[in-house]
């Protein structure tokens, strides 16, 4: 499988309330709708929490700040996910999941990328 690893940070106007609101009960479901357009076959949303705990993990590592949360897409394959997006269909989910995500993402801020998982236990 393919994944695709988003790791977000919220525009600086949005709350940390505000911004899960509308990650999970707004754009989740946006996502659950197009996702057989664009070949995804699993979404999870993982929520900064724990403020506390995080705090010491930079302060004790030197770290950023951490993002507002991750979002993991699994595809079965690249042809798959490749295919999904090629298609009318696809194109036009993925534009407007982008749109959406422009309501609450700081996209200068946020990073993505695609992975290959390799479980250890």
């Amino acid at each position: 499988m393919l994944k695709l690893v988003y790791c977000i940070a919220r525009r600086a106007d949005l709350s940390p309330e505000e911004f899960r609101r509308t990650w999970l009960d707004d754009h989740g479901p946006l996502v659950r709708r197009h996702a057989e357009a664009i070949g995804a076959v699993r979404y999870v949303q993982s929520h900064t929490g724990e403020e506390d705990l995080n705090a010491a993990f930079i302060e004790g590592r030197g770290l950023q700040p951490a993002y507002d949360g991750i979002t993991e897409v699994w595809f079965n394959s690249r042809e798959e996910m490749e295919a999904g997006m090629a298609s009318e269909e696809g194109r036009k989910a993925a534009a407007a999941l982008q749109e959406d995500e422009a309501r609450f993402i700081d996209f200068s801020k946020s990073r993505v990328f695609m992975t290959v998982e390799h479980e250890i236990f």
